[in-house]
């Protein structure tokens, strides 16, 4: 009977021991998890989709005003946008761990949060690879890291495919519009280019190493993409651009009817749509080249 107490004991020690471990987030701090955190904030949508993604919406007690994805994410307490955060509601909230991104989130307000004494995890998905280091953290962090496994699974095995069904393609120059003024552009150092790459296309600013470089309206005349990408609120068409830029009429793409309008939330966020994203604007390229899906 002794024996099998000890034993018990033991078991429980190993246990508890497994949930005790140390992440290291992308500025480089280490963040000891004891147990699974109970009452999370997360600063950034792209974050709060992967919660949910992960099953751990219960454990979101706070997220931002632009965290409206999916539905349920719009009723939890909100602690302000991505410039204000609302400090005090958060210490009202009572955290076990706030969750920010390097991009998303302003260094006055990760100094602030830290002087507060709040546990920090910064995460910075500027590629793909980075989306998926990310996703896997909050695995580790939620106790869910076969669920996220399985997940990144599914997105290796599906941007591989679409990456060797794109090769069949010819490969065409392909500017997608951050901003239409001033004229931004997705950069080739960023994770929206992970739809161009591997889609077997070509960035319209693949000679600049800026992220999001700002081009004239001459050079993209001069330059003339082969696909204009840009982000739509469900209102825009081609003369958006054209009565902006009414020389954007002699553009191959406008008179050839490649002009993709895009979800911004579903396109720019670097999280878990990401793959439905990528799915999308390979089946779109198709269309617009009039290639079946094989």
């Amino acid at each position: 009977m002794k024996f099998s107490k000890i034993t018990l004991l033991f078991f429980i020690s190993i246990v508890i021991g497994a949930q005790s471990f140390t992440l290291q987030d992308d500025i480089g701090n280490s963040i000891s998890i004891n147990e699974i955190p109970a009452r999370v904030i997360s600063l950034a949508p792209n974050i709060t989709e992967m919660i949910y993604q992960l099953n751990a919406e219960d454990k979101l007690v706070g997220n931002t005003a632009f965290c409206y994805y999916p539905e349920d994410a719009k009723y939890k307490n909100k602690v302000g946008d991505l410039l204000t955060i609302n400090y005090e509601k958060i210490l009202e909230l009572k955290p076990d761990l706030i969750l920010l991104t390097v991009e998303g989130n302003q260094k006055t307000a990760y100094d602030k949060l830290l002087n507060l004494g709040l546990k920090l995890f910064v995460s910075n998905p500027r590629d793909y690879n980075g989306i998926k280091k990310t996703f896997e953290d909050l695995g580790n962090i939620f106790g869910e890291q076969s669920l996220a496994k399985s997940k990144i699974d599914y997105w290796d095995s599906t941007l591989s495919y679409i990456r060797t069904e794109a090769k069949k393609l010819n490969s065409h120059s392909v500017m997608i519009l951050v901003e239409l003024n001033p004229i931004m552009v997705a950069g080739r150092n960023t994770f929206i280019n992970t739809y161009i790459e591997t889609c077997n296309m070509k960035n319209f600013a693949e000679d600049i190493s800026l992220n999001y470089p700002i081009f004239s309206r001459e050079v993209v005349i001069e330059r003339d993409p082969f696909f204009i990408v840009y982000p739509s609120s469900g209102k825009e068409t081609t003369k958006t651009l054209t009565n902006m830029y009414p020389e954007w009429e002699a553009l191959s793409a406008v008179k050839e009817s490649r002009v993709l309008f895009v979800d911004r939330d579903l396109y720019f966020r670097p999280g878990p749509r990401f793959i439905e994203a990528l799915e999308d604007f390979y089946s779109r390229l198709l269309a617009a080249m009039k290639v079946r899906h094989r």
